[in-house]
């Protein structure tokens, strides 16, 4: 059974938007543990609330949300522990999963642990929108990706059944930027 969802959330329609979308699909080409599920979500706010209620011991989020940093910086949020409006803000944009979470609270089957993944936008292409990841934020996906292997190992390393080795992010701060 697979124990971790990683989903990417956004708009492709909407320049950084899609920097979930795209963070899914470079981490669809490395090789990670058997336990864990990768989704492209887009922008489908219900499937999102039924994979959060799946079954999953853990469910890691991508997303670009306006956090107030520099374009590019890569913010890992742990909204669980601090369900605050200022947490869950950050993801209100576009379809806004921040709904779908706000919903679940305490819901029996809800996943034991959240971490959002989330990169500070340059640009959403306004109101004719746009295709494509500006450079900064396209740059940032490799590290976020590195950021979800390494969440991804720390929980399994946690858990006893860790296939290769990794430094642990145990004891982190619940919020963290990465510039």
């Amino acid at each position: 059974m697979k124990r971790i969802l990683v989903g990417g959330v956004g708009n492709i329609f909407e320049g950084d938007d899609a920097f979930g979308v795209e963070a899914v699909r470079t981490l669809s080409a490395r090789k990670l543990p058997a336990e864990v599920a990768l989704v492209d979500f887009g922008i489908c706010g219900v499937d999102l609330a039924y994979a959060l209620t799946g079954g999953y011991e853990i469910v890691i989020l991508l997303d670009c949300a306006r956090r107030g940093a520099a374009p590019g910086t890569i913010s890992i949020v742990e909204p669980r522990e601090e369900f605050s409006p200022q947490n869950m803000a950050a993801m209100a944009h576009s379809l806004d999963p921040a709904t779908v979470l706000k919903s679940l609270v305490g819901h029996e089957d809800l996943c034991e642990k959240i971490v959002l993944v989330l990169c500070e936008p340059q640009s959403f292409g306004g109101d004719e929108g746009a295709m494509g990841l500006s450079e900064t934020v396209a740059a940032a996906i490799g590290p976020a990706a590195d950021v979800v292997e390494r969440l991804a190992e720390a929980f399994l390393q946690e858990r006893g059944t860790a296939g290769r080795s990794v430094q642990s992010m145990r004891g982190s701060k619940t919020e963290r930027s990465l510039q």
